[in-house]
């Protein structure tokens, strides 16, 4: 007589019970604690909008600009200069100075320095002139360029306005596609948390932000989005599975997703940071951003979700 074979030898049905059972308690945990990890996004959201408050009121604007929002002279020297000796003698003479350095990707020596400032081109020249002991020829050994401030002021207002128009069309995208308050608010609730938060640690470390910070702002609203979009979609409109498995299965892909694309931010940050500061300070605030969508899409949103469903049904 043939002796019972033992179930749990058999690898294949050994692996998926374990793993279905790993993923069980990991779901059974949020159940239990998910509503109090949602004070995690609530209190940086409040924290948030009090510092945010206090530099509005200091600053009277939510970002600290550059010159191409506020206008002024840029120069570029593409020359070999000690910048903090150079530095210390501009800020006797002229105010609001910022000097940033560029250097070559494989050697790591420095290329150019650009220097902006609120001081006209013609005052800001001389000095340079005469600091340098030799003539700055544009095109040759220096380039100029110099921005109104009533152009500044309009460009950036219309900046603002192109992200309120995006974020209240995406809203309006959001609410239609999902036709329920509850879980479109918080599709919204989370896409603002990231911009408000990323806009906050960028005020903190003092970051000026130029036009492309704007635009960069722009696509956060997007990488936002589509994680949100996914988790709601596979919460309210499939129904295969249980709650916690669809919440599981939209995890597994949204954090792949997300993922994918700050390892690729973070790694171009890295390349460019040397040479380009536009593409710099676009790649760090999506980095930025798209950590906090993390925290927002799978705390913020899943919690509000899932209590949501679970009082309804």
């Amino acid at each position: 007589m043939k002796k019972p074979i033992d179930p749990g030898s058999i690898p294949g049905p050994r692996i998926l019970y374990s793993k279905k059972m790993e993923q069980s308690t990991d779901m059974n945990w949020h159940d239990k604690y998910y509503k109090l990890l949602l004070l995690i996004p609530i209190i940086l959201l409040i924290i948030s909008l009090v510092y945010m408050g206090s530099f509005y009121s200091k600053n009277n604007d939510f970002v600290n600009k550059d010159i191409s929002l506020t206008g002024g002279t840029s120069i570029t020297i593409y020359e070999k200069i000690d910048v903090p000796s150079l530095e210390e003698f501009l800020l006797g003479n002229i105010d609001d100075i910022n000097i940033k350095e560029i250097y070559d990707l494989v050697t790591r020596e420095q290329i150019a320095i650009i220097i902006e400032t609120k001081a006209s081109e013609i005052e800001t020249k001389e000095l340079l002139e005469w600091y340098l002991g030799y003539e700055l020829v544009n095109g040759e050994n220096a380039s100029f360029e110099f921005t109104g401030s009533s152009l500044s002021e309009s460009f950036y207002k219309q900046l603002l306005i192109a992200i309120l128009f995006a974020f209240i069309l995406m809203a309006i995208v959001v609410f239609f596609i999902f036709r329920t308050f509850v879980p479109s608010m918080a599709v919204i609730i989370a896409a603002f948390a990231d911009i408000l938060m990323t806009l906050t640690v960028i005020n903190i470390f003092e970051m000026k932000i130029s036009s492309a910070g704007i635009v960069a702002f722009l696509m956060l609203i997007g990488y936002s989005v589509d994680t949100d979009i996914l988790l709601t979609t596979r919460i309210l409109k499939r129904d295969e599975g249980s709650l916690n498995e669809r919440i599981y299965g939209a995890f597994k892909t949204g954090l792949t997703m997300t993922l994918t694309s700050l390892l690729a931010m973070a790694f171009a940050l890295f390349v460019v940071k040397s040479f380009s500061i536009i593409l710099t300070q676009i790649f760090t605030i999506l980095v930025i951003g798209l950590g906090f969508d993390i925290l927002n899409t799978w705390i913020t949103n899943a919690s509000i979700l899932k209590w949501y469903v679970e009082k309804k049904k």
